[in-house]
């Protein structure tokens, strides 16, 4: 947080002096005055995009635990469809964005299909690291208590697996904001990438950085909420790192 204030104490003093024209680089305070008087556009816009990536991320949580699942389950579906999962994350989403919107056209749908298809990835491989680093004499010994594949998968590598998890999930929820917001900027009639389109062709550098802002606070909160779930979820994992601490 120090640093951050010293940050805002620089800029700040920057666009005070006249270093940088005001029209390029709006002060920290024309950019809180921004977000006072343009409340009402970016709480409706945001109301938006948080539904767009709140869908996205749910579908793409999903889509990937079933890839994870799937391709644990069997080996030719792994050797087939992983190097598939790793080339799809080469292909830049602002190429795909304009082609899911002349498919699906400019309502919610090409948003939420762009966002799964960048969220489901780190789910699906932080999951499937987690499945094959599962001890392979943990699984020998339950084998041999006459445990079947579901209860392995129940009692040993869902709950091994939950560190992978909510690694790949806190990335995931990051990108659901940007991967929203960089659809919108190609097509859609509201949601905060709209709205930055707006005020960037009126020039209103104030309000693009408050949209930013916005947009960086939005990301952060979700990741909070992931690292939320995951101490409520794996409460014994603060008592290991009060351990290691002593």
């Amino acid at each position: 947080m120090a640093g951050v204030a010293i940050l805002l104490a620089v800029w700040q003093l920057v666009c005070i002096s006249g270093l940088v024209p005001a029209y390029m680089l709006p002060s920290p305070t024309d950019v809180v005055l921004a977000f006072i008087t343009d409340a009402p556009a970016l709480w409706e816009n945001l109301l938006i995009t948080l539904q767009e990536a709140f869908w996205g991320l749910v579908i793409g949580v999903a889509v990937g635990f079933g890839f994870a699942v799937a391709m644990d389950a069997f080996e030719v579906l792994y050797r087939a469809f992983y190097p598939i999962l790793v080339i799809t994350q080469t292909i830049p989403t602002v190429a795909i964005a304009p082609l899911l919107v002349l498919w699906f056209g400019y309502e919610m749908t090409p948003k939420i299909i762009l966002i799964v298809l960048v969220t489901f990835f780190p789910v699906t491989v932080g999951l499937l690291d987690g499945f094959r680093a599962v001890d392979r004499d943990a699984v020998g010994l339950l084998r041999s208590m006459g445990a079947g594949r579901w209860q392995i998968f129940r009692y040993l590598k869902c709950p091994s697996a939950l560190p992978q998890f909510f690694s790949g999930l806190r990335i995931a929820a990051a990108y659901s904001i940007v991967g929203a917001v960089i659809s919108e900027w190609l097509g859609g009639f509201g949601g905060l990438g709209v709205y930055m389109t707006r005020v960037k062709k009126a020039f209103a550098f104030d309000r693009m950085f408050a949209v930013i802002f916005l947009i960086s606070a939005l990301s952060l909160a979700l990741m909070a909420l992931v690292a939320l779930a995951e101490r409520r979820c794996m409460p014994y994992r603060r008592l290991d790192d009060k351990k290691d601490r002593r």
